[in-house]
């Protein structure tokens, strides 16, 4: 006879005292988490295979919803499509209440609304993602609950986000080293005349086949700062800048290298030591307790103070599941957000990317990209390989 192992559900796998108490300082009463990367997190690492690359099935689109009352985790809920039930018998999941049996956005969104009627009490204010709702599920939201007010969740869950776990942060680093791996072994194996397109498709290549899902290459190449994939060539002499996105099991390594056909000559290595050397100052000042704004402070001045500063800037933005999450460190970068976080200490196990580009009119695009954790004494740089000129078609002479 066969031994059955029985699967036990897993415990909590974030701060669920932290949660019930960003909720209670929302004044929110029972929350809907509905992005695949809340979801994600809050399941614990949960992720539909089967939408991983694509929403839309039949007539609608793929929306999971989690379901938690504050003060309630033991009534936590999730609602998920039939394709997910594969993993689910794999891997149970915490909730108290989970079905995996819906067909579609209303769909799953009327499970998740009869489960919270059945919570009791009428929430006063619901904790929406409204910005990862699609119309007809919100919809249907709103006339299930007309007496309640439907709030944005996504500052409460941001923040819960905000400081790393240890196997986050081991993520974190996995996706960062595997990105700069990637970028050196596309710059070693091509000579000159390979297409910006070939590159990028090179790159996808190296970063999937170590175990990471490729997200984008920004790609420059000569004097262009144009930076989309296209039929450019790299030419002898031209430099080239990577700066690609690759995610292991959804966490990002977002990071930005320089590379060249032959040697670099005495403008260019001082123009790329500026950059590194506004990087490192950028960096050290990271500690936690320290206040966000100290990044920007030793940022900026050296900015303004270059003579390439018409065409130069400094950013740092958080990272980890987005690309652009807590902390919130300005008001003015490409993604509009309030500098919440500038005022604000550093916490231990924050993630901050920290990016200073060139857009040099005669030289091309010259950037440096990395990722810093902050930790108790100072900082940690996650992927540091690479940093400097690196010669292109080493591997292929």
């Amino acid at each position: 006879m066969l031994d059955v192992v029985k699967k036990v559900a897993p415990s909590i796998p974030f701060d669920a005292d932290r949660l019930d108490r960003l909720m209670d300082e929302a004044g929110i009463d029972v929350m809907l988490a509905t992005s695949k990367h809340n979801v994600q997190y809050l399941l614990g690492g949960h992720r539909a295979f089967f939408f991983e690359s694509m929403d839309a099935m039949g007539l609608s689109r793929y929306l999971p919803v989690l379901v938690y009352p504050k003060g309630a985790r033991q009534k936590a809920a999730y609602f998920g499509h039939r394709m997910e039930g594969f993993q689910k018998e794999n891997d149970p999941f915490w909730v108290s209440e989970s079905q995996t049996n819906s067909s579609g956005s209303v769909d799953a969104m009327q499970k998740a609304i009869d489960y919270a009627r059945k919570l009791g009490a009428k929430p006063r204010r619901i904790g929406a993602e409204l910005g990862f709702l699609p119309v007809d599920a919100g919809t249907a939201l709103r006339n299930a609950f007309p007496d309640s007010e439907i709030v944005d969740a996504l500052f409460v869950l941001e923040r819960l986000r905000a400081v790393k776990s240890p196997e986050e942060l081991r993520k974190l680093r996995i996706a960062s080293e595997r990105v700069i791996e990637s970028m050196l072994a596309v710059i070693a194996n091509h000579g000159p005349g390979a297409t910006k397109r070939e590159l990028t498709e090179a790159l996808r290549r190296e970063e999937t086949n170590r175990g990471l899902t490729f997200d984008y290459c920004l790609i420059t190449a000569g004097s262009s700062l144009n930076r989309a994939p296209s039929e450019q060539k790299w030419g002898k002499g031209d430099v080239l800048s990577l700066d690609s996105g690759g995610n292991y099991h959804g966490y990002i390594g977002d990071l930005c290298r320089m590379a060249i056909h032959g040697e670099p000559d005495a403008e260019l290595e001082d123009l790329l030591a500026e950059i590194e050397s506004i990087q490192r100052a950028s960096m050290k000042p990271i500690k936690a307790g320290a206040t966000g704004s100290v990044i920007y402070a030793a940022a900026e001045p050296l900015v303004h103070k270059s003579k390439h500063h018409n065409h130069m800037h400094f950013l740092a933005h958080g990272m980890g599941l987005v690309s652009h999450e807590a902390p919130r460190l300005t008001a003015t970068g490409p993604v509009p957000y309030d500098a919440y976080d500038a005022g604000r200490p550093l916490e231990r196990a924050m993630v901050v990317s920290v990016e200073t580009t060139l857009q040099h009119p005669q030289r091309g695009f010259i950037k440096l990209e990395d990722t810093v954790v902050v930790t108790d004494t100072g900082f940690e740089i996650y992927g540091e390989g690479g940093r400097g000129w690196n010669r292109g078609g080493t591997a292929v002479r």
